[in-house]
């Protein structure tokens, strides 16, 4: 109870800075720009699902990479040998061994064609390795037949990749900033893939199209007097290959890249006045210019093609030089397609194709109203927790509340600074947090009423509740907190917002619960120095009570035992109803303008559509249908073409997409074992930390209590048919770390009394436990209640499911932590210590000591 004035201005400075780097994100915009320069600026960002906008996933292409590398390689092996040395020679290409295979005309010629190719070696650098060190590209042999090989290193097919990927965010940077949008996300994510989100942008085919096209641009001479067909049946002129026209049909075109897009300076999209037909201009740099001037100098009545990503847009006949070092594309352009190019090949040639594997778009409407959703939750969640808390305790419910709201307050201004980005589980985070926040609060008012039940004065009482209960709140917010981390580093997207918002919750409640708390409680003590303490005015369970939980525990542990098998057999038969998370798939939120939906009638259009698998369901308000397309056998482009599908047949019915959301295989496969992954390393991680705390009876008991709520949690999903997606992989996480808040604090109990009672039955000591912490136990389930209940009935759509799990789970952890753990501990030989060894052990820690200070 001793306030040291440092102890006072730490708590002054920190609510006084948490409220001035919070309050700005509440304000207008207007109040915001009137802010004097010294204040703070709002630094919290508000998540895709809040704001709308669209996110991709995109991902290297390794094969297209390879291709193309190969196709390069070809190109060189034949100059450097041919044109430089003379030297005859046929290529092949293995793209299944990543290889060229050259067979010589002269065999005699081969030591002298070795030494030739062996100057193509490309030495890439990797940070792997120490400076100035790399990897080599390409691997030197001789075939079977005597053929000479070149082979593309695995390592410098990885190295080269991760180098595009870099390359690549950098050029996607710069076509975003082409299209004016403000604050984009890109980043890096692994050795091949690429995240985009753009807020508030909400045309994602455009996004799609702008971002992933390649916007390779090449111009090639067209090989005269044959087609493509006849090259085809007579054979391909050595040298040359054949690519599509725009216009559908083929061209035979020369390998060398006469002059490439790298050469662009400007482009522009413009209109043919003559031909009355949008084009883009373009205009090359000096020494593209020059390069573009001799070609067309020294090929008049010869055709020039123009080729965009291995499509011919236009093959025109030179008609005369073209000296000023620029020219158009025309094409099937329309004004917006001729705009999008141009921003392209400004932007410069994306080095590698890139493939969207994740798709999700929010509209803006529907951000509004997720953002009106979570502000109700919250509201609704924060008015039931404080009234719950000042009918409980009175006054004392007072320092909880304000403490409470301080704890609120801090995490704002701890996202606001951090630039975290709030998201939908985000804001169930917080509230989540208004529920457990209290936890504390009660483990110190509960502990300080038996202290004065005791015998102890009130400021003895006090002193107590707070040093006594403190073990007890460490162990039960770092068990929560592992599951938080957990999340965070396992988890993607909107999940990692609900991990970081929980996890500094929890660092945020340990400081306000219990410092701040004690700061009010010394205040108040000074000023009435009450000789009782009137704690509690309300509690479920009366002082006193004697349930026999270890006498009835054999009854309901064989019916936790059945509903555990039924849960098992249920997940086992009939499965779960997987989100697009994890099986793949399209998910396609649409709203009927016009009033309530017609689910007969949407099934009914979509049926002829022949896209596989749709399931047509109601979401949430009347007028909202969910529709779910499953994963198109062509990929992401085809899965993207059955969006379409499905907005053409609805659109004349005043349907509007609110929502897309499109998974591909690959990433779904990945979700779902990482999903897994995370829940083990949670499991194993809280082991570790009980049997560090505790001994080896509590962890084993504890990670059996947290497996049966699981099973249990996870059977509510089979049974039920709720579609269990990433966010019930967050529930299932933050379950365990509730299950054990729960389990954690019984144990400390039971150990506490281990101590005190050596001679006392186990079963009746550990009956003795649980009804000491039972109290508590129900006040602080019933204010998790309260902030989950409303998140239940308030928080949209998107949350149902994992708040419904989140309610049901945090009900199975106090039943578990209270009939099922001890029991556990019994039978696996919990024993009580003797005075004797009581007495060994301390004599132990004596010698220690005494050893240390001798040396």
């Amino acid at each position: 109870m001793n306030q040291s004035p440092f102890r006072v201005f730490v708590i002054l400075f920190v609510a006084i800075a948490g409220i001035l780097l919070a309050a700005p994100n509440f304000l207008p915009k207007s109040v915001q720009d009137a802010m004097p320069g010294w204040l703070p600026k709002p630094g919290l960002v508000l998540g895709l699902d809040l704001q709308g906008g669209s996110h991709l996933l995109l991902e290297v292409d390794r094969t297209s990479i390879v291709s193309q590398r190969l196709a390069d390689l070809r190109r060189d092996v034949r100059n450097v040998l041919a044109n430089e040395n003379g030297i005859g020679n046929l290529l092949t290409t293995d793209e299944a061994n990543n290889a060229i295979y050259i067979e010589l005309t002269d065999p005699t010629q081969k030591p002298q064609a070795e030494t030739a190719i062996r100057g193509l070696q490309n030495t890439l650098t990797n940070n792997l390795f120490s400076a100035g060190a790399g990897v080599d590209e390409l691997a030197f042999g001789e075939a079977a037949d005597g053929k000479l090989s070149v082979s593309l290193t695995q390592e410098g097919i990885t190295q080269r990749m991760s180098a595009l990927v870099a390359q690549s965010i950098e050029v996607i940077r710069s076509r975003i900033d082409e299209l004016g949008t403000t604050e984009p996300t890109i980043q890096r994510q692994g050795d091949t893939r690429v995240m985009v989100q753009v807020p508030g942008f909400g045309d994602s085919e455009r996004l799609k199209n702008i971002i992933s096209q390649t916007a390779r641009l090449t111009f090639h001479m067209v090989y005269p007097g044959m087609t493509a067909d006849q090259a085809e049946a007579q054979g391909l002129p050595v040298g040359t290959f054949i690519l599509p026209s725009q216009d559908g049909t083929r061209e035979l075109l020369y390998e060398d890249v006469a002059l490439g897009g790298e050469s662009l300076v400007d482009a522009q999209p413009a209109y043919d006045q003559q031909r009355g037909i949008p084009v883009v201009s373009f205009r090359f740099d000096t020494r593209g210019a020059i390069t573009f001037g001799e070609i067309t100098s020294q090929n008049v009545g010869q055709r020039f093609a123009i080729v965009l990503d291995n499509t011919v847009i236009t093959a025109p006949v030179i008609q005369q030089p073209i000296t000023g070092g620029s020219g158009q594309i025309s094409g099937s352009f329309t004004t917006a397609s001729a705009n999008d190019l141009a921003v392209l090949l400004r932007a410069g040639a994306l080095p590698a194709s890139l493939n969207v594997i994740e798709e999700r778009t929010v509209d803006a409407s529907l951000g509004a109203d997720s953002i009106q959703a979570g502000f109700t939750a919250g509201v609704v969640a924060s008015v039931l927790v404080l009234a719950f808390m000042v009918i409980a305790y009175g006054v004392w419910g007072v320092f909880a509340n304000v403490s409470l709201i301080l704890n609120i307050v801090l995490i704002f201004a701890a996202l606001s600074t951090l630039g975290a980005t709030l998201t939908l589980p985000g804001i169930a985070g917080i509230v989540l947090t208004i529920g457990m926040a209290v936890d504390a609060n009660v483990l110190i008012y509960e502990r300080m009423r038996e202290e004065q039940a005791s015998g102890k004065s009130p400021l003895q009482a006090i002193n107590a509740g707070f040093q006594r209960a403190w073990g007890t709140i460490i162990d039960s917010h770092l068990t929560q907190l592992v599951a938080a981390v957990v999340l965070y580093f396992m988890g993607s997207g909107p999940i990692q917002g609900f991990a970081v918002t929980l996890g500094l919750g929890i660092l945020t409640s340990l400081f306000t619960s219990y410092t701040v708390t004690s700061f009010q409680v010394n205040l108040w003590y000074k000023r009435v120095r009450p000789k009782t303490l009137n704690i509690q005015k309300f509690r479920f369970i009366p002082d006193g009570t004697k349930i026999p939980f270890m006498k009835i525990s054999r009854y309901v542990i064989a019916a936790s035992i059945i509903l555990s098998l039924l849960s098992i057999g249920s997940a086992v038969t009939k499965g779960f109803n997987l989100g697009i998370d994890f099986v793949g798939g399209t998910a396609i939120e649409i709203q009927h303008v016009g009033g309530p939906a017609d689910v007969g009638q949407v099934r009914e259009r979509l049926s002829g559509l022949e896209l596989g698998e749709i399931q047509v369901q109601g979401f949430g308000t009347p007028q909202d249908i969910l529709v779910r397309v499953q994963a198109q056998e062509g990929g992401q482009s085809a899965d993207q073409i059955a969006v379409q599908k499905v907005q053409e047949a609805l659109a004349e019915d005043d349907y509007e997409v609110r929502r897309v959301e499109a998974v591909s295989g690959t990433v779904s496969g990945e979700l779902a074992m990482t999903g897994t992954i995370a829940v083990i390393i949670a499991m194993v991680c809280i082991l570790l930390y009980i049997w560090f705390r505790f001994e080896w009876q509590f962890a084993i008991a504890a990670v059996t209590t947290t497996s049966h709520d699981l099973i249990m949690t996870i059977g509510l999903f089979s049974l039920t048919g709720m579609e269990f997606n990433l966010s019930s992989i967050a529930a299932v996480l933050t379950l365990v770390g509730i299950s054990l808040n729960e389990t954690v604090v019984v144990s400390d109990r039971i150990r506490e009394n281990l101590r005190k009672h050596r001679k006392m039955p186990l079963p009746d000591l550990i009956d003795l436990s649980i009804n000491q912490t039972i109290v508590r136990t129900s006040l602080t389930q019933f204010t998790l209640l309260l902030a989950l209940l409303p998140l239940v009935f308030f928080g949209g759509e998107a949350l149902r499911s994992f708040t419904i799990a989140m309610t049901f789970g945090s009900l199975v952890g106090m039943y578990s932590s209270v009939i099922i753990n001890g029991p556990i501990l019994i039978n696996f030989g919990l024993k009580q210590k003797s005075d004797e060894d009581e007495a060994a052990e301390q004599a132990k820690k004596k010698a220690k000591s005494a050893d240390g200070a001798s040396v």
